[in-house]
């Protein structure tokens, strides 16, 4: 199992935001996990990432607990977050960016060889390359977000959101670059309030409410259940 969530209790102060929540996510995988906005989809993938830790519980990489692990020793294992709004460098050009998405990586010359690769997939961002990321629109710098956490050459990717905010058009082109991506053999973890897409492209879904995980099962098939439909597709 490339990634196991045990159980884990997250606290933002007195206030639990996770409650006893168990999933995982093998190679080859793309889980989806879905929930309306406070559910506690953030806070998951940023305990999962070592942003914050479990009050209880544990989470295993590739067979081994994080415990004690920071962020960046977790991207060095191969755990990349595509975060919730982007949270590109807006002051920095489109090529610092990537170039900051390799940081905990040595070899300069595979670093380059890496941007250029992205600025051929997404050549907007090879067009704009000393442009600063700011300027960019929003479905440009979910490109530079997802380009730049691939820099760390991940084995996972998590991706918080990546729809949030974009036209249904560029919703559309950035979840054709997931699929590639997955195709490419990148594991992804996804978490969305975008149902419908999570759920298409997913191999197994979770549903999160509050924090705690209420319904598992294929991604297709929790498209057709009746409780999933009603509270997320709105139908």
């Amino acid at each position: 199992m490339l990634l196991s969530v045990e159980d884990i209790h997250v606290f933002y102060g007195p206030v639990e935001a996770i409650h006893g929540v168990s999933f995982e996510v093998d190679e080859g995988e793309l889980i989806s996990i879905v929930g309306n906005n406070g559910a506690g989809k953030t806070t998951l993938l940023n305990t999962i990432s070592g942003a914050m830790s479990p009050s209880m519980g544990d989470i295993k990489w590739q067979g081994k607990s994080t415990k004690g692990m920071g962020a960046a020793q977790l991207v060095r294992s191969g755990i990349a977050q595509v975060p919730e709004g982007r949270m590109v460098f807006a002051d920095s050009t489109v090529y610092d960016n990537l170039l900051a998405g390799a940081y905990v990586r040595k070899d300069k010359e595979g670093i380059k060889k890496d941007i250029n690769t992205y600025f051929e997939r997404f050549p907007i961002l090879g067009e704009r390359r000393n442009q600063k990321a700011g300027l960019l629109s929003g479905g440009q710098q979910q490109m530079l977000a997802i380009a730049r956490a691939l820099m760390a050459r991940p084995k996972l990717l998590m991706m918080d959101e990546p729809s949030l905010g974009l036209a249904p058009v560029i919703v559309s082109e950035v979840y054709n670059i997931i699929e590639q991506i997955r195709k490419e053999g990148t594991v992804i973890l996804l978490v969305e309030q975008n149902a419908t897409r999570a759920l298409s492209v997913a191999d197994r879904a979770y549903i999160l409410v509050t924090g705690e995980i209420t319904m598992t099962g294929p991604g297709k098939e929790l498209m057709h259940n009746d409780s999933v439909r009603q509270a997320y597709l709105g139908v």
